[in-house]
């Protein structure tokens, strides 16, 4: 268990797809996002969502974790982490916000 003031320590907020790229050095199948969250600015994401096309994702609207440390993967720095559900037997279903969100929002 954690506590509650853990948990806000995490800074989730709301943003766009605005670009979507093929990330063919990953070792697992992965895209390359370019992530709008408003006020906060763009933001870059590697993100193992393959279920999805380029077209689904540009434009959709996600929830991404903000504050932790850029992360390498290969030679790509993603700098939010994207969220989804698991679902069986493979793959993430995006974390969708209620479309009166604006970007940048926090989620808590």
């Amino acid at each position: 268990m954690i506590s509650y003031a853990d948990f806000e320590k995490v800074d989730m907020r709301v943003g766009r797809v605005v670009q979507v790229e093929e990330f063919p050095e990953a070792r697992r199948p992965a895209y390359k996002l370019t992530i709008d969250l408003g006020p906060l600015g763009v933001k870059r994401s590697s993100a193992q969502i393959t279920n999805y096309t380029p077209a689904e994702l540009l434009g959709r609207e996600v929830v991404c974790v903000v504050n932790f440390p850029p992360k390498r993967v290969g030679p790509f720095v993603s700098e939010v982490l994207t969220l989804g559900a698991e679902r069986e037997p493979f793959g993430y279903c995006l974390l969708r916000p209620d479309p009166e969100a604006a970007l940048g929002s926090r989620v808590l």
